[in-house]
């Protein structure tokens, strides 16, 4: 099992892209459906060069979810491998990595505002991760850049150089980290993360924590969270945190393994796949004052989980979704637990549901 769960990680290596360089595209589709009321956007990534990426919402106040949300309203299909989603300024934003573009929606309606196409000439950059900062976007891709994109105009202003194949992003005090992976060299992964300064929008630092950093999350006192997968050999996942101040490590949870995680706001989720049991070891809670495990088991009813592939905490309501991508074969669900860790409902997604970001309308801000 181990052995695939490198291939599964190392899928991007063996990509093969036929493209051409274009401007980014923006689609003429009016606004007639409107929201209403509060729901969660989810990412179903599908499978790998099958161009079966889809996007569910999920009505909070209806209980009703559209399993395939964007196509719904755009008449189109949304493109290859959907590898991370956020929400900034009434906005959708999808790193599409497989068709080497970003996609922005109109929050309040899913209607695409803008393809943003992401190629080096003809060559694919591959995003795969957005941050925000002061009205702009920060999507780091995997040859190497992140990319500055005004949030307004949508328009890209500039690349910066950062460290090899970027693979998660964040802010934190006026600056941007981004976790070098190096996954597309194995077994010689990148061990850092880079520092960008948003006056001066370069490189300032590179940061070394393990082999193979992956998500970056902040906290509400600006720490930066990362998880790095380690080498899948000898070397394990561990979570770290990092000083936003001082721009130094200052922890690793060595305790446990972490292979993903999501920050609420006062817990961090952490989990951990047993690859070699084909199950979950654990869905971890810890508190981020103390940095103690408060509890070994978050889910804490009989609720079964048969293929974690994604977390997301809504520091609003303190409610965990958990995302189940069913063997990554058979369209997934999304669970949502409360902060005591009980079900709360479930529902229906796409194939391989991964990032998820709750949506408020504009009626209920």
């Amino acid at each position: 099992m181990k052995t695939f769960l490198k291939l599964f990680i190392l899928l991007p290596v063996f990509a093969i892209f036929i493209s051409c360089e274009k401007e980014p595209e923006a689609p003429d589709n009016s606004d007639d459906i409107t929201l209403s009321g509060k729901g969660i956007y989810v990412l179903n990534e599908g499978l790998f060069n099958m161009n079966n990426s889809t996007l569910t919402w999920y009505d909070f106040e209806t209980e009703q979810e559209v399993t395939d949300w964007f196509e719904t309203q755009n008449d189109r299909k949304l493109g290859d491998t959907g590898n991370d989603l956020k929400i900034y300024g009434g906005k959708v934003y999808i790193m599409m990595s497989g068709s080497s573009q970003v996609e922005v929606l109109n929050a309040s309606n899913g209607k695409s505002l803008m393809q943003i196409p992401f190629f080096d000439g003809e060559i694919p950059r591959q995003p795969r991760s957005v941050a925000f900062l002061h009205n702009k976007a920060f999507v780091c891709s995997f040859d190497g850049t992140v990319a500055v994109i005004d949030t307004t105009s949508l328009q890209i202003e500039k690349y910066i150089s950062v460290g090899r194949n970027p693979d998660g992003i964040t802010t934190s005090n006026n600056k941007i980290y981004v976790a070098n992976s190096g996954g597309l060299d194995f077994p010689n992964y990148d061990n850092t993360v880079s520092v960008i300064h948003f006056d001066t929008m370069e490189e300032t630092k590179k940061i070394t924590v393990g082999s193979n950093p992956y998500t970056l999350e902040t906290d509400e006192n600006g720490n930066v969270y990362v998880i790095s997968r380690g080498n899948y050999d000898d070397e394990g996942m561990f979570l770290h945190i990092i000083d936003s101040q001082s721009d130094e490590l200052i922890h690793t949870f060595t305790d446990f393994q972490a292979m993903n995680f999501t920050l609420g706001k006062n817990l961090a989720y952490v989990y951990h796949i047993d690859w070699m049991s084909g199950g979950i070891a654990s869905i971890m809670a810890i508190d981020l004052e103390t940095r103690a495990v408060v509890s070994e088991n978050f889910i804490n009813d009989d609720t079964e989980i048969e293929s974690i592939y994604g977390i997301y905490a809504d520091k609003t309501t303190g409610e965990v979704f958990i995302s189940d991508a069913k063997g990554f074969v058979s369209t997934g669900m999304v669970y949502c637990f409360d902060s005591n860790g009980n079900k709360k409902y479930s529902f229906p997604t796409g194939l391989n549901p991964g990032a998820m970001g709750v949506y408020y309308t504009q009626s209920e801000k």
